[in-house]
């Protein structure tokens, strides 16, 4: 394991009122992690983080450089010298004129991670730096690392960019920052528009050390139910690799253009995306088609699953030919497919617990921070809730994800 930054840099004392900006250091806003852990005795878990996220466009000219179009460098290159504005989005589809997750500034880390960080001497030290900042805070064995922005590629006006992109990115992630810390492993994105594409990436990088599954982002209009699609999960399921579904916003979809505030449309878009496709994936039968296949959905919260099993269920009832895969109400593929655990929804302890219960929490739900989101849960969530037992909050803190993922302890 590597060693823990030294703290050096960082003040002895704290004022009891601290203003957090967008230069904080990380281990100061997580100090309550550290406190979690000696409150729980969280050392005593092997805790995974299934889901948390690295700002990537910080290193962006660098992910540039592994783009193998000579045309798309070149057009990079020029957009970058001509529009320094764009020198870390140049092709890029993110709409930073509508970055609202600092909460109009009020939670400005959310904005940009722009600590101290000395030594560095590349973006790809600078983003391990962050990461094993925040992984020490929040005493994490193992943080599964994905893009920001990357995200927002399923929507790209151009397919066949989104693609390159996505590609570029895989190769500076596994031969830049995965090298760099054991600790962190990842699932690289498929580039969905192009089935090729997807088993090309999925053999260029199955067998990279800390590559442990490949993921969809899951804001995008492709029917995962396609027979397209089918090649790349029967590599994934031969492979033994799960698959993710990593659920984003959109403020300008056919539901949420109606919607005037920001709230509104990230309550329903980071859901209604995960559970477009996980209709079409169940009720296609791609569970019956690939019963070896892991398939995680990630970053949707929980709420909407119980809603989803009994909705689906009753339909399925009602209209069983329009489902002729399925030998189980949908229900039943559900309970086991499994789940990430943020943001989750505790407003009401009853619903909460009957939410877990529905789902089968113990064997299906691993935790995630998705830091360094604004509404990021730390392992004390999960050690805190009071229905679980000792051997639940194990599982979903890191014993179900050694196991989907057959993880070694680190």
């Amino acid at each position: 394991m590597t060693a823990t930054e030294p703290r050096s840099d960082l003040r002895v004392t704290r004022p009891s009122t601290q203003e957090i900006t967008t230069r904080t250091d990380s281990r100061e806003i997580l100090a309550n992690a550290r406190r979690d852990t000696e409150r729980h005795h969280l050392q005593d878990y092997f805790i995974v983080d299934v889901d948390s996220h690295h700002v990537e466009l910080d290193s962006w000219p660098e992910v540039l450089e592994h783009l193998d179009s000579p045309v798309l460098k070149d057009t990079a290159a020029q957009m970058m010298r001509n529009w320094p504005q764009a020198s870390h989005l140049a092709l890029h589809n993110h709409p930073p004129g509508l970055t609202m997750q600092d909460v109009s500034g009020r939670i400005p880390h959310q904005a940009a991670l722009a600590e101290d960080t000395p030594g560095t001497t590349s973006g790809a030290d600078r983003d391990v730096t962050l990461v094993r900042r925040a992984m020490d805070a929040m005493s994490i064995d193992v943080q599964v690392v994905f893009p920001q922005p990357m995200l927002e590629t399923g929507l790209h006006p151009q397919p066949h960019v989104a693609t390159a992109l996505l590609q570029a990115y895989n190769r500076w992630f596994t031969s830049e920052i995965l090298p760099r810390e054991p600790r962190v492993k990842t699932m690289l994105g498929l580039p969905f528009e192009d089935p090729d594409a997807c088993l090309a990436t999925i053999e260029e990088f199955a067998d990279h050390p800390g590559v442990i599954g490949f993921l969809v982002t899951s804001q995008r209009h492709a029917g995962v139910h396609r027979n397209a699609y089918m090649p790349v999960y029967a590599e994934l399921e031969r492979r033994g690799l799960p698959i993710g579904f990593h659920a984003g916003p959109n403020q300008a979809d056919t539901m949420t253009s109606t919607m005037n505030k920001f709230l509104s449309a990230h309550a329903m878009s980071f859901v209604t995306c995960n559970m477009t496709h996980l209709t079409n994936w169940v009720i296609n039968g791609i569970p019956e088609r690939f019963p070896g296949l892991k398939t995680i959905w990630i970053e949707s919260g929980l709420a909407w699953v119980p809603f989803m099993m009994q909705r689906l269920d009753h339909e399925y009832y009602m209209r069983q030919s329009d489902a002729p895969l399925l030998t189980r109400p949908p229900s039943q593929y559900m309970r086991e497919m499994f789940y990430t655990s943020q943001p989750m929804e505790w407003t009401d302890d009853k619903l909460l617990a009957a939410t877990l219960e529905a789902i089968d929490a113990p064997n299906s739900l691993m935790y995630s921070s998705d830091w360094p989101h604004w509404d990021f849960d730390v392992p004390g969530r999960i050690a805190s809730l009071p229905f679980l037992d000792d051997a639940a909050k194990r599982n979903i803190l890191g014993e179900t994800a050694r196991r989907v993922f057959d993880l070694e302890k680190a």
